[in-house]
């Protein structure tokens, strides 16, 4: 399933601002990723478009390199996943209304049961479908978005032992902070899961997966890998925080890219891009570039980020408009219309990081990525 039409799709092939993901350096962190936690399954979390990579794509690079199952946020995410050719697998871990649940049974998509009404919407839902339901219970340890508490689980427990058509395939929490200078919140967090499960392991029908680790966790906290993980960030070759390039080695795999079109002699003292939030201190060369905050490069890059142009890092000066942003090359930089522009990726030992983009505006590496959208093509390598 795509949000963009095929014509316009082929008219977005010839924009100069496209992104190249590497499917084989993909494949690499999941192997990294893997062996790091083996025995431990791996279900890749590819919900918000791939991190940014492309749903579709890079699900069926994971599936075809052997991970066990997917994670997304939505159904619509799941459904085009399976339209797409993927059959392993595939966990919504979102909060679901009782319209939605015959989807999840005719897609067969495992469902989150988040408390024991749901639960019993979903049993009810299989048995008028005569099918039978994928479960996961969700365990709140302590991030208060969705899921019983851990104090109270044994209800939704006594409530999964009832079921007749829903099979319990797993039994997850979310840890709320993985923080390598202080893991005490995430270590109390897995402490409660683990007790928590006392109850259910002691009484469960069959086998079923524990996990709690998202790419942080996994890394940070060897005794969390349980039965599975789930890594996203460091699956695409980003780490959460500083630290991490030491626990587990991955790779970006995303460099996003453009080109200059248009090249201009600004005067000193000259205002530039709308707000005037910049003025040219001496006269200087400034470059174009076809990409802006409409394409999900953030505007709260303005005036902090740089980026490659022949070789050199280069400052994004003035405001990053909507589809166009102003690059200061200096009053004796070199840069043509065609050049090519590299804002996310390496170029010539110069490099421009995800986790640099995030630290310059307070955010996390996640939202950089999630933030581009459809209206850059993607271009698949490897």
């Amino acid at each position: 399933m795509s949000l963009t039409s095929p014509s316009i799709l082929n008219t977005f092939d010839h924009r100069p601002t496209h992104a190249e993901v590497d499917l084989g350096i993909l494949k690499g962190n999941l192997n990294s990723i893997r062996a790091f936690v083996s025995p431990s399954k791996v279900m890749a979390v590819v919900k918000a478009n791939g991190y940014g990579h492309g749903l579709e794509r890079t699900a069926l690079c994971l599936q075809e390199a052997g991970v066990d199952s997917l994670g997304v946020a939505y159904i619509e995410e799941a459904i085009a996943l399976r339209q797409s050719g993927i059959t392993i697998p595939i966990l919504v871990f979102g909060g679901l209304l009782q319209d939605q649940l015959e989807l999840y049974v005719k897609h067969d998509i495992d469902v989150t049961a988040s408390s024991v009404s749901k639960l019993g919407q979903i049993e009810a839902t299989a048995e008028r479908l005569k099918r039978r339901a994928r479960v996961h219970l969700k365990i709140d340890t302590g991030l208060e978005r969705i899921g019983v508490h851990y104090y109270s689980a044994d209800k939704l427990y006594d409530a999964a032992l009832r079921a007749r058509h829903s099979d319990v395939v797993g039994v997850y929490s979310h840890f709320a902070d993985v923080n390598l200078g202080d893991l005490k919140i995430a270590e109390v967090q897995l402490e409660r899961f683990l007790e928590a499960l006392r109850y259910y392991e002691e009484r469960a029908n069959g086998p079923f997966l524990r996990h709690i680790a998202s790419s942080s966790g996994l890394m940070a906290i060897k005794a969390s890998h349980l039965d599975m993980v789930r890594p996203g960030l460091s699956l695409y070759g980003v780490y959460p925080g500083p630290g991490y390039s030491s626990i587990v080695s991955v790779k970006p795999a995303l460099t996003l890219k453009s080109h200059v079109v248009y090249f201009k002699v600004v005067k000193q003292g000259a205002g530039v891009s709308y707000g005037h939030t910049w003025f040219a201190p001496e006269d200087t060369r400034l470059v174009t570039v076809p990409i802006g905050y409409g394409d999900g490069y953030l505007r709260a890059l303005s005036n902090k980020a740089s980026v490659i142009i022949r070789g050199k890092k280069s400052p994004i000066v003035g405001v990053v408009c909507m589809d166009q942003l102003m690059v200061n090359l200096g009053p004796n930089g070199v840069g043509y219309n065609g050049d090519e522009v590299i804002l996310i990726g390496e170029s010539d030992g110069e490099r421009v990081s995800v986790e640099e983009l995030a630290g310059l505006i307070g955010t996390t590496p996640h939202e950089i990525l999630v933030s581009l959208n459809q209206r850059i093509p993607r271009v698949y390598r490897g």
